[in-house]
């Protein structure tokens, strides 16, 4: 019998496959725990429209990603810190102050966890962050660390 997985089963699929069961495994353990489907016709052309779905909205969020790295990279945070005598920094730049100044002043939401720094920010000048908003999409965001007053 095939049947359409609705969810993953060890050792015999992942969810949105079609596999050959025996008739007996697919009546009394895949069907009535619902972890499946009989392929029928119908079920088939649901699958169908359901990973078309799965693809337009992977594409969408792509295209969102696109768009917003656009922006980042055409814009500028600038943030300030204390600093001490000789140019040292008391305490440093983190990704939290980062996502938090971006909205702020460019008005755009990015989760703190996407911005990647190797390192907190200890130093006064434009430094380029890594935001990573997709795996498939990575802008650079120009931030301005200067002198607080």
């Amino acid at each position: 019998m095939k049947v359409i997985l609705l969810q993953d089963v060890k050792s015999l699929g992942k969810k949105g496959e079609i596999v050959n069961v025996n008739d007996g495994y697919a009546r009394n353990f895949i069907l009535p725990k619902k972890m499946g489907v009989e392929a029928t016709g119908k079920n088939l052309n649901d699958l169908k429209l359901q990973k078309n779905n799965e693809k337009k909205m992977a594409q969408e969020h792509l295209d969102n990603a696109k768009a917003l790295a656009a922006k980042l990279e055409a814009g500028k945070v600038e943030l300030a810190i204390k600093v001490g005598e000789a140019g040292r920094a008391f305490g440093s730049v983190t990704s939290k102050e980062i996502a938090a100044a971006e909205t702020e002043q460019m008005g755009l939401d990015v989760d703190k966890k996407k911005i990647q720094l190797k390192e907190p920010i200890k130093s006064l000048g434009v430094h380029n962050v890594s935001v990573k908003l997709h795996p498939e999409v990575t802008a650079e965001l120009k931030v301005a660390v200067k002198e607080e007053a």
